[in-house]
This record gives structure tokens, sequence and C-alpha cells, in this order.
């Protein structure tokens, strides 16, 4: 078949395929507004029929492939979209769910005359794969057709010119969906057991972020009956990225998934009992003033991330609990009387795994319950009598301890005990900062798991975790998480190379993973890069040297394009040449995203007052900021993690600006970029890039 007859063939079959959607659409009719229980939930489901529909018909598939299943011989085409829909009035399959079992096939298979195979309900299925074929279809219209493997085809196949295609598109500013290019070692992460514990160390542009959300979506689809989308949530670093990466679960037809930061998450658990800290000063301290390596390791948010920090707090619970019994007996009347051995035995027989204040709360409870029966049995009616042993009652129970978690936590911090273990320097700011209801970052994860050690958790557990740029989580934070779930199911990934919160971070997955048995954990490595031409990620893996924490560096795809260009600057010219270079790469019209990184925020500030006050459109992103608005953009290059623009200006690589201490800033600033990087510097030039040529 010639490729302009296959070019005809696939638009009958899509105008088709698109006449069918619509003919469904229409059949559906208006939604129901009744209060009848029943047509609510069969009108529950057709609106969910409907947005598959709806789905469906901005894009019908992406991918097709010709499956001659083994032994029967029957062959067949198989198209492959976003959501699976069937044929009007027909159980035949007019689209495949990529999430299905037999599209597998699409993403694991890369060529060659042997059988592929996928794993069905009712066992493996293996078969000859006879042609792979790649669609681009925008507003109902075919505008690309690729071939990546037809068998027999003595010509080598291009097996990349379709992904190639889409990685050189220009991007917006949201994340995009990336079901039709996801890669097979993309695939296997996405299709992974649930019950485990997911580990995905993936370089800058690997789409570890992106393959994190499609998995999200394709465990709601293979495991609909036992897990639902309000009973996930995603750990995002900061709501910009929140609003960056909003728009993927939609379109993939997921909804309902609580997306959050750490920080927001566990200030609501604890019912705003206490506020953060400004999360700019913190940035500003460690970012904007240059701290020593002596510095770092000694920081405070290190050390109460740590597991030894944690052993201290449940010493702190364990010593809490075991004061709640009583030692003195209850006595409501003369002649009567609890003993202590009765309250402890009640403590520690009767309920079980408890939490310890609904423990406290119990054994309250339980000693009302005994006195008032014994009240009953000795037949005492008289109200004054009955009025005092309440009251007595009420005096006992009073003395039993209760704690907060904030009040428990601010404990560990106050006294002369805890003056041993604690540094004083932690302990005096760690408490004066309580006592005005405030805590810092690194206080939440002990924080929230005293509350949970406490109180528990008053909604349902998770059912899976998504936990994004985990490298700059600590030990504790996943150890608090964990309280929320009754078996690991988590998604967690990150950068060791992007790990510029050295004062809170790991520096290896491990410090994360022996956090669950063998059995409970596994590991993916994500090393080929998609975002940046090989270029970009040759010249930034030479900032980092030697890489760190036993990862490997990024592999780029074969994308060439423009060389990295570092250009010395004088001081007097310097805003104007970064005007210059961003008025040329405007009007050159080939950037719809554009982004001049600098080292601090003031510098930024600096910047963007230099550009609007010249007449050019600009927006500035600082910290807090809930969204990021594509365009022209000046961002501080800490907060410019896992965003990505289509030309970036390192506006100064001097080395003022980036020492031996920020080869991870000057990284993850130099692989946002997708076509285009230039670097200025003003004085010498870091010694990070090497010599100056």
């Amino acid at each position: 078949m010639t490729v302009q007859s296959a070019y005809q063939e696939e638009k009958d079959r899509l105008a088709a395929s698109i006449q069918d959607i619509e003919s469904q659409l229409r059949a559906i009719g208006p939604r129901y507004t009744g209060d009848d229980f029943t047509e609510q939930m069969l009108d529950l489901q057709r609106e969910e029929r409907r947005q598959r529909l709806e789905i469906a018909h901005r894009e019908p598939y992406f991918g097709r492939i010709d499956f001659e299943e083994l032994p029967n011989g029957n062959q067949m085409p198989l198209y492959i979209g976003k959501a699976g829909v069937a044929k009007q009035g027909s159980n035949e399959l007019l689209v495949i769910d990529w999430r299905a079992p037999a599209a597998s096939l699409f993403y694991s298979f890369t060529g060659g005359e042997a059988p592929g195979t996928f794993d069905s309900p009712d066992g493996e299925v293996s078969g000859y794969i006879h042609l792979k074929r790649n669609f681009m279809i925008r507003q109902g219209e075919l505008v690309r057709l690729v071939d990546s493997y037809v068998r027999g085809q003595e010509e080598e196949a291009v097996t990349d010119e379709f992904l190639l295609y889409r990685l050189g598109e220009n991007k917006d500013n949201k994340l995009r969906d990336i079901v039709s290019t996801i890669q097979g070692e993309q695939d296997r992460i996405i299709r992974a057991d649930r019950a485990k514990a997911l580990f995905i160390q993936g370089v800058a542009g690997s789409g570890k972020t992106t393959v994190a959300l499609h998995r999200l979506a394709f465990l709601l689809y293979q495991y609909a009956d036992r897990m639902r989308a309000e009973r996930m949530i995603i750990f995002a670093p900061n709501r910009m990225f929140l609003d960056y990466i909003s728009g993927v679960l939609p379109e993939l037809g997921v909804g309902d998934i609580q997306q959050t930061t750490f920080s927001d998450w566990a200030v609501e658990l604890l019912e705003h009992s206490v506020r953060l800290s400004d999360p700019s000063e913190t940035m500003a301290y460690w970012f904007e003033e240059r701290r020593t390596a002596e510095e770092i390791e000694a920081a405070s948010g290190r050390w109460k991330g740590t597991m030894a920090f944690k052993a201290m707090v449940d010493e702190r619970i364990a010593a809490f609990e075991q004061s709640i019994v009583p030692t003195v007996p209850f006595s409501p009347l003369d002649r009567l009387e609890l003993s202590p051995e009765q309250m402890r035995e009640w403590y520690d027989t009767d309920y079980g795994e408890e939490t310890v204040m609904k423990k406290r709360d119990r054994l309250a409870n339980r000693i009302r319950r005994w006195f008032e029966s014994e009240l009953k049995m000795r037949g005492v009616a008289d109200k004054k009598i009955r009025a005092k042993a309440l009251t007595k009652f009420n005096a006992f129970v009073k003395k039993i301890p209760s704690f907060t978690a904030v009040q428990l936590y601010a404990s560990l911090f106050q006294g002369k005990q805890a003056a041993a273990a604690v540094p004083k320097a932690i302990a005096a700011e760690t408490s004066a900062r309580l006592k005005q209801g405030i805590a810092a970052a690194e206080d939440l994860a002990p924080l929230v798991y005293i509350h949970l050690q406490l109180y528990g958790l008053d909604k349902p557990a998770f059912d899976h975790i998504v936990i994004d740029e985990a490298q700059d989580y600590s030990p504790f934070q996943l150890e608090a998480l964990g309280l929320c779930q009754r078996t690991p199911s988590m998604t967690v990934l990150g950068d060791l190379q992007q790990g510029i919160h050295a004062y809170t971070g790991i520096q290896r997955w491990s410090e994360l993973m022996d956090l669950f048995t063998e059995e409970q954990a596994a590991f993916h490595e994500l090393n080929r890069s998609y975002r940046s031409t090989m270029e970009i990620i040759e010249f930034a893996n030479l900032i980092l040297g030697e890489m760190s924490g036993g990862v490997k560096p990024a592999v780029p795809v074969f994308r060439s394009g423009d060389p990295v260009e570092t250009v010395r600057t004088e001081e007097s010219d310097w805003l104007a040449s970064i005007d210059r270079t961003v008025r040329e790469w405007k009007t050159k019209g080939a950037y719809e995203t554009i982004s001049v990184i600098g080292r601090t925020a003031l510098e930024c500030e600096q910047i963007h007052g230099y550009l609007v006050g010249r007449g050019i459109e600009a927006s500035l992103v600082q910290s807090r900021q809930p969204s990021y608005g594509g365009g022209l953009t000046v961002v501080p290059v800490y907060l410019s993690k896992g965003l990505e623009f289509d030309a970036v200006l390192i506006a100064d690589a001097g080395e003022s600006a980036y020492g031996p201490l920020d080869a991870k800033l000057l990284y993850v600033g130099c692989t946002r970029a997708l076509h285009m990087l230039k670097l200025y510097y003003r004085g010498e030039r870091t010694s990070l890039l090497g010599e100056d040529a």
C-alpha cells in the first residue's frame, strides 16, 4: 500500500469514527435533574460515558497496531486512544483504552520479527505485530501519520520519527499528557504493581512527573474495584507546579484526585493549630545568602528529618502514653475504690490498636461507666451524693494527661530533660517559634506524625500517594505519610541531581527506601531525557561532573539543536544584553515560552523591572505564586525546578553567582531549556563550566 493510499484510508476511517462518536453523544440526552436516587445514579454513569466520548471526540486515537494472535492466526487492527469506545449498538471496540492490556503492545514493541506478548485476564497472549502506526489528530483532522514498524519491510523503520516530531514542538504554560509517546521504560513504571512503594530516579526531562500522573490513571482503570480517585493524593513541590500539571489528569479522564503540597496538607490536618513560617524566608536564607557545607550539614531541617529524631519523638509519645493510666486509686465514695491495676488492665487489653488519645478517652469513659454501675448496684439515688461522685470523677479524669500534637512536640524542646537531648540553639529557636503558633517546614513531619499517633486519620486511608521532587523529602516525612496507608502504595519520584534543598533533603534513595522491606519497595531509573536537545543535555552534564548518589547522567534522545552559548558581558551592559537577547528571541518568533533565570529573587526583580520599563511584557515568578502564565518569564533559579521553557537565558553564570556548592542549582537552571540555552556571565565565569574558552 502506498503512503498516499494509507493516508486516505486512515482519513476515511477517522471520519467514520468521529461520526460514530458524535452519534453516541447525541443519544445520551440531557442531564437528569430530579430527586429519584436510581435515576441520579444512572445519570452519573451516563455523564462518565459522556466525558469519555468527549475526550475521544477531540482525538479519537493516536496509534494503531495490526496484531496476529497466536495460535489462531487472526489478524486485526487495534486503534489505541485516551478513552476506550465501542461502536454504537455493538460490542466491537472502535478504540482501545491506552490502559488496556492489549494496548501495552503499542508501548513495549520496538520492532523485530519475534512475537509480542501482553498479559490479559485470561493469561499471557502472544502474536506477531504486522504494523505499528502513529497518528497526530487535531480538530478532527489527520495531521500526521508515521509508520514506526512494518513487518517484512527491508528498510530500517523510522522508530523515533514521531517521538522527535512531538519533542520538537513548542510548549505552553501547562504540562501535557504523553499517551501517544510513552516509551517502554516509562510504560513498565506506569503498569507496575500497585502494592509497592515505587521509587523513580529520573533525570531532568525524563518525564517522571508525567509518568506518575499516567500511573494514577492506569491504577484507577486496572483496580477500579479496589482504588478510588478521592482516596489518592499528589504532593507537589509548590502551588505553581500544581497549576502547571493541572491539565494532565482531566485530559486522561481522571478527576477528584487531591493535589496539594505537603505543607498545605499538614497544616490542614493539624486543623490550623499552627501557621507555616514564610517559605520565602527559608529560601532566601539558603539560596540568596551563600551558606557553607558545614552550615548545610548542621541545619535543623536535616536533623529534624532523621530517623534519630523520630526515635526521640517516639520516646516522648511512649512516655506520654505510659503516664495516661493513673497510678492512684479512684474513690468516688467511701468504701468504693477502683485500683490502678484494674485501670491498667483495661487500658492494655481492651482497646487494641486504637490511637493514644482515643485509648485515653475510652479509659475515661470506662471509669465513668464503672462508677455509675457501682452507684446503681448499691442503690445510691441521692442526687447530692451522685453529684459529689460526678465531681470527683471530673476532677480525677482532668488529671489524666492530655496533649495536642503541638503541645507534645513543644515539650521536646522544654525542660532540663529536653535540653540534654536537643541542641540548645535548635531547642531555643523551635520553642520560641511554637509559642507564637508558628511552625517551620521541618517541624511539619514530626507534628503530623505525633497527631496521627495521638488521634489517627479522620478520613479514609489513602489508596495511593504520589510524591514529586521526593529528593527534597526527609525520611520522617515518609514515615508520617506511611501512617495514612494500610499497606504501602506509593509512587515516589525525583532526581538526586536536582536536590537543591540540601538543608532538608536526602543524598541517596536508600535513605527513603530503607524505611520499607525489600518486598514493599521497588526502584526504577529513567536516564533518557526527552526535554532538551543533545547540546543542552551534554552541557548540563558537564556542570555536575561526577554524579552523586550512585545515579547515572542524563542520556539525550537524538535531537540536535543550536549550540549552547556562554557570553561575557560587562556590568554596565549586563541588563541591556539581556534585553537584546530577549527581543531577538521574541522577534524570531520560534519560541512560545522564554525564561530569564536569575540567581536570586532580588536579581530577578531588577531584571524584570528593567525589561518592563523598556516596554517588554514579562511576568515575574515569586515564592508561593499560584500559577505560571507562560510567555516571557523571569524566575529565580530555585523556583524554576519542574518547569520547562522553549528558550532559557541564564542571566549571570559568573563565579560570584554560582560557586562549587551551587552545581545542582545551575544544572536545574540549564535543564529547563528545550531548544535554546544561553548563559551570560559577569566577571569571571563560574568554574562549574570549566575553563573559559
